[in-house]
C-alpha cells in the first residue's frame, strides 16, 4: 500500500497541472529516467488487489482536493518519513497505532501538547525534543525515580507556596494590629 501511496504522490509531484498540455505530453517531458521510475511505481500500483487501488484513489482525491498550504505540508510531510530510516518508520508507524487506540480526549491532549512543542521557539524545542528522546531512553525504574522527583519538586513548590502566603498573611496581620495600636 505504501508503495502504491508513494507512486499517487509521485506521480502528483511530477505531473502538475497544466491546461495547456496532455497527460501523456507531460509524462514525454520527463527524463527517461523518471519516466522509468513512474512506469516501475504504475507497475507496483497495477499489481496491488483492487480495494487497496481504490483507497489509495480516495487517498489522492483527498489529497488533490486539499488547499495548496495544506497538501504542501502533507507532501512535506511524507518526504519526511520517506526519508527516515525504516527502523524510524516502523516506529513511527506503531505509535501511531497506538495514537489510534487511545480515547478521543487524551488524543487531544496530545495533539495539543505536540502543538506546544512545534510552536515553542526554537532553542525551547529542541530542548523538549532532547528532554523527549531522553525519557525514551530511560528504564521504566529510571523514569518512576523522575516521576518521584517531579512528585517532590512539585510538593516542595506547594509548600513553599503555602509558606509565602502564611508569612504575607502574618505581616498583613501584623501591620493592621500596629495602625489599631498606633
Amino acid at each position: 500500500m505504501r508503495r502504491g501511496l508513494l507512486f499517487l504522490v509521485t506521480l502528483s509531484v511530477a505531473l502538475p497541472a497544466r491546461p495547456q498540455s496532455s497527460d501523456e505530453e507531460r509524462f514525454r517531458n520527463l527524463a527517461p529516467e523518471k519516466q522509468e521510475e513512474l512506469r516501475q511505481r504504475f507497475r507496483e500500483l497495477q499489481s496491488l488487489p483492487p480495494a487497496e487501488r481504490a483507497e489509495l484513489q480516495q487517498n489522492l482525491q483527498k489529497l488533490q482536493s486539499m488547499p495548496e498550504g495544506q497538501r504542501q505540508s502533507v507532501l512535506e510531510n511524507y518526504r519526511r518519513f520517506q526519508q527516515m530510516s525504516p527502523a524510524e518508520r516502523q516506529q513511527v508507524l506503531e505509535r501511531w497505532q497506538h495514537f489510534k487506540t487511545l480515547p478521543p480526549d487524551k488524543r487531544a491532549v496530545l495533539r495539543q501538547q505536540l502543538r506546544g512543542v512545534m510552536e515553542s521557539d526554537p532553542a525551547q524545542r529542541k530542548q523538549l525534543l532532547e528532554n523527549m528522546q531522553r525519557w525514551e531512553q530511560m528504564t521504566p525504574d529510571q523514569r518512576e525515580q523522575m516521576r518521584q522527583r517531579f512528585r517532590d519538586r512539585r510538593e516542595q513548590r506547594r509548600e513553599d507556596r503555602q509558606e509565602r502566603r502564611q508569612e504575607q498573611k502574618e505581616r498583613r496581620q501584623e501591620r493592621r494590629r500596629e495602625r489599631r495600636g498606633g
